[in-house]
Order: C-alpha cells, then sequence, then structure tokens
C-alpha cells in the first residue's frame, strides 16, 4: 500500500482519547498557543482581566479559543446557565437536528480535529457519518460540551450580568453569582450573549394585551405536557414555529393549527445562496444601503423551515397549516380563547407566539449604560419606509464590531465593548452566532482585539524591546583578525 492510499483509507482517530492526541498534536506543531504576550496591568487592586467574555455558548467559546490562538490568556467567561447547559440546545431550541448542513466546520478555527465530524466520527466510525442527515440538536450540546474541555477557556457559570460601565482605561462588569455581588474590570468586553444578546423574544402589541395564561412565547419555557388533549395555535411562518408545533403534537395535543400571515409559505431558504468566503469576510465593508438591503430582503423573503422539520408536523393528522391567515382578534370565552382571523374564527386552548427576537434595549436593564450612548442604525441610516422596523435599533457597530458613541466623547469607553452577538448582524453579517461564519467573525474579533491591545501599550513594548538583552553571539564563534593582508 502506498503513503497516498494509506491516506485516503485512513479511518482517523477511533475514540475521543486518540482524537483529543491529534488534537494536541495539531497544535504542538503549530507552536499553539503562544505564550501570553500581553503586559499585566500593574496596580490595580484585584487585577484587570485583558478581555471578559459574556457567554460561554457557542460564540463566547470560539472566541476565547481565538483569543488564545494569538496569545491572550489573560480573559474570563461569565454565563448564567449552569454548566454544560450554555446556549439554547437544552432550553428554547426545539427542533430535533440543526438546520445547517453537518458539513460546516462551525467553530473549529481550522482545526480538522476540532470539527464535529471529527468528534462524531471518534466515536461513532466514519459509516454512521455518511448515514446522518442532520445533527441531532442535544448532540451537538455535546460537542460543543467536549469544545469547552478540549479548549479549556476559564468560565464561571451561574453568573449574570446585571450592570456596565466604563471609563477611559477600561470597563467595569457587575456580576451576580455563586460568591454574590461583585466587580470585575476588563480592558476589553466581548458581548456574546445570544440571540437576545440586546433584547429578547418579539411580543407583537396586540398580544401584550391578551391574558397570559393563554398564550406563551417560543423562546420560553413551556409546559407541553399540559397540552395533552388541547387545540392549540401556533403563530409563525419560520422554523420555531414548526418546532413548537411538532413538540406539541408529539405531546398528543388534540389539534395543532399553524396559522401564518403571509399569502405562501417560504420555501427557498435566502442565505443559503450567499453562503460563500466572500460575502463572510466582505460584507462589513460594504456600504450601509447594501448592508440594511441583504438583511431586508431575507426578513422579508423569509427563512424556511427544514425538509425534515416541516414532515415532522405533517406527519401528523391533526396539524394544519393556514397561510393568509393574520390575528384580527382575541377574546377569552371560558377557559379558551377564541381567535377571529383572516380566513374565520377558531377557539383554542393555548397559543405559542414563534415570533423571533427584536432587539429591545428595555428588555436588557444591565445594559443601559451602552443604551444610553450607543450609535444604532437610526441615527446613520434606516431604508425608506422601514423607519418603524427592527432594524433602526440595532447597534451600529464599527469594523471591529465595537460599539461606536452617538454623541462623541460621551462615553469614549463604548468601543471597548465588542458586540459578539445577534444585533451585530447587520453591521457584520452572519458571522457572530450562525454556525457557517462563526471561526471567521471570531478570527477577526480576536486580531482586532489584540492589535488594540499593542497600540495600547506600545510603551510598555518599546521599553521591552530596549531592555532585551539575550545575545544571539557570544563573542566566541570567530577571531577577529587584526588587520587587512
Amino acid at each position: 500500500m502506498t503513503k497516498d492510499t494509506a491516506d485516503v483509507t485512513d479511518p482517523g482517530p477511533r475514540s475521543l482519547d486518540a482524537l483529543e492526541a491529534r488534537l494536541a498534536r495539531d497544535l504542538d506543531l503549530l507552536t499553539l498557543p503562544p505564550a501570553d504576550w500581553v503586559p499585566p496591568q500593574d496596580g490595580v487592586p484585584g487585577g484587570v482581566l485583558d478581555v471578559a467574555i459574556v457567554g460561554a455558548g457557542m460564540a463566547g467559546l470560539t472566541a476565547a479559543f481565538a483569543l488564545r490562538k494569538v496569545g491572550v490568556a489573560n480573559i474570563r467567561l461569565f454565563d448564567r446557565a449552569p454548566a454544560g447547559r450554555e446556549g439554547p440546545w437544552a432550553t428554547y431550541a426545539r427542533m430535533e437536528t440543526l438546520r445547517s448542513p453537518k458539513t460546516l466546520a462551525g467553530p473549529a478555527l481550522g482545526f480538522s480535529n476540532l470539527t464535529f465530524r471529527a468528534w462524531f466520527e471518534a466515536q461513532f466510525g466514519r459509516a454512521a457519518w455518511e448515514e446522518l442527515h442532520r445533527i441531532p440538536r442535544l448532540q451537538w450540546l455535546d460537542y460543543l460540551n467536549w469544545y469547552r474541555r478540549v479548549t479549556n477557556p476559564p468560565v464561571e457559570n451561574e453568573t449574570v450580568l446585571t450592570a456596565i460601565s466604563g471609563d477611559g482605561s477600561g470597563v467595569t462588569l457587575d456580576l451576580t453569582g455563586p460568591e454574590g455581588l461583585r466587580r470585575v474590570r476588563a480592558r476589553r468586553v466581548i458581548l456574546a450573549n445570544g440571540r437576545d444578546g440586546l433584547g429578547g423574544p418579539f411580543i407583537p402589541p396586540f398580544w401584550k394585551g391578551v391574558d397570559k395564561r393563554f398564550w406563551s412565547h417560543a423562546h420560553e419555557a413551556i409546559d407541553f405536557q399540559a397540552l395533552k388533549g388541547k387545540t392549540v395555535a401556533v403563530l409563525g411562518a419560520g422554523a420555531g414555529a414548526v418546532d413548537n408545533a411538532a413538540e406539541a403534537l408529539e405531546n398528543e395535543a388534540a389539534k395543532v393549527l399553524m396559522l401564518v400571515r403571509r399569502a405562501t409559505l417560504p420555501r427557498i431558504n435566502k442565505g443559503i445562496g450567499a453562503g460563500h468566503p466572500g460575502m463572510v469576510l466582505g460584507f462589513h465593508t460594504l456600504s450601509d444601503e447594501r448592508r440594511w438591503a441583504y438583511n431586508q430582503y431575507i426578513a422579508d423573503t423569509g427563512v424556511p423551515a427544514p425538509h425534515n422539520s416541516m414532515l415532522r408536523c405533517s406527519r401528523h393528522p391533526n396539524f394544519a397549516l393556514l397561510t393568509g391567515c393574520p390575528i384580527e382578534q382575541a377574546k377569552p370565552d371560558g377557559g379558551r380563547l377564541t381567535l377571529h382571523t383572516g380566513r374565520g374564527v377558531v377557539t383554542v386552548d393555548h397559543v405559542i407566539l414563534a415570533t423571533g427576537f427584536s432587539v429591545d434595549w428595555a428588555q436588557r436593564p444591565e445594559l443601559a449604560g451602552i443604551a444610553r450612548h450607543a450609535l444604532l442604525w437610526r441615527d446613520r441610516y434606516v431604508a425608506p419606509g422601514e423607519e418603524g422596523g427592527d432594524f433602526a435599533e440595532h447597534p451600529y457597530l464599527g469594523p471591529d464590531f465595537e460599539f461606536l458613541e452617538r454623541v462623541p466623547g460621551e462615553a469614549p469607553w463604548l468601543s471597548r465593548i465588542h458586540a459578539f452577538n445577534y444585533a451585530a448582524s447587520l453591521s457584520h453579517g452572519k458571522v457572530t452566532g450562525d454556525i457557517p461564519g462563526i471561526s471567521a467573525g471570531a478570527e477577526r474579533l480576536a486580531d482586532s482585539i489584540v492589535a488594540a491591545l499593542f497600540t495600547e501599550d506600545y510603551d510598555r513594548h518599546w521599553q521591552r524591546l530596549l531592555a532585551f538583552e539575550t545575545p544571539e553571539l557570544l563573542g566566541d564563534e570567530w577571531t577577529e583578525a587584526e588587520a587587512f593582508q
């Protein structure tokens, strides 16, 4: 057998121990991670972090490892969830499988032995990989927990950010956790806090006036077992609506109605059509008009549920899908709710709003210090006719994911905070939370933070250079001639 043939037929590691040994060898060959080169901040009581990361889900973990790759070790991650439960995967995410293709490298940062595929094949083999259609949701969480273990970032779980402020030299985080209330100082802060990082569930104003006992939002805890034998309406046209409808059906709801305002259900995922390196790496360089237009077009055309997710619902005979069916009125009727829709009247026991998230600063009081100073898209550009839309409230971020001041000079510390969450999508595209672009986004973020830390510490690096006196030549490598011959 030739070497080339052996390489093609190599089954790869056959255990996680073997895979981890290969990953360690990869890092060793590349001399990674490098030594921490950032000078410590002297004279600060309790010390100061170079980077604090709020969130230890996929985005936070990827950002942390990207920073370690470039020699920034004085970091810490804070997450409100218990260890192993970060992100949406074990809470409001209710899909059977991920929506992304299984072949995406995700948070691997260029390391083949850090991919989901490598992790999966090491445990189940290549044949099982070939048979796998898409990645099961909870198996993705298992992979992320392994990713956290092998990259080993310093994470503090069950720790909640309660306030954020700053000054010319850094940012102060007010936190509450197992140790009680405390303050942490950091030179830079990354908000890797997910889809609801700068807001929360979008609840149409109409529904805020309806008794809460009749409805739930898809992104909160729902007792689906309590819906057994009930008639349930799910409002929405996307994957979240389909996932929640399926969950109700599988918990033996008597009937599930998926009510869609649109005349037709979206069928084409336009975002896939722009899934290439040019978009990932170049989107943030586009004009404001073009960045807005791209995001608005995707929102207007809609993102359909995956094929297998829709089949998960339609295989139940007690599932019904009605398009062109906006809710015009909702009235309590004893212990039930009567919905007046564009296609008639129906009485249901419970309504699930699958209406997604919005950037809503009021839902994030801990970020009030940012909200009062941050430049928003409505301050720079709004597409004609979209003045009241959600996009207008998104932060208008700089090229390094940093917040910018609405009034220059009022809060210069804002540029020390980087939005690596859903709210960055209007400024930077899908590189802050979606699997396809997460590595590219994390590396760009890490590179920009490294540049900022270096320039801030230039004087100290200059003094280090002047003080460096390790000789390359000792003086005994040659004999100096007395004169020219």
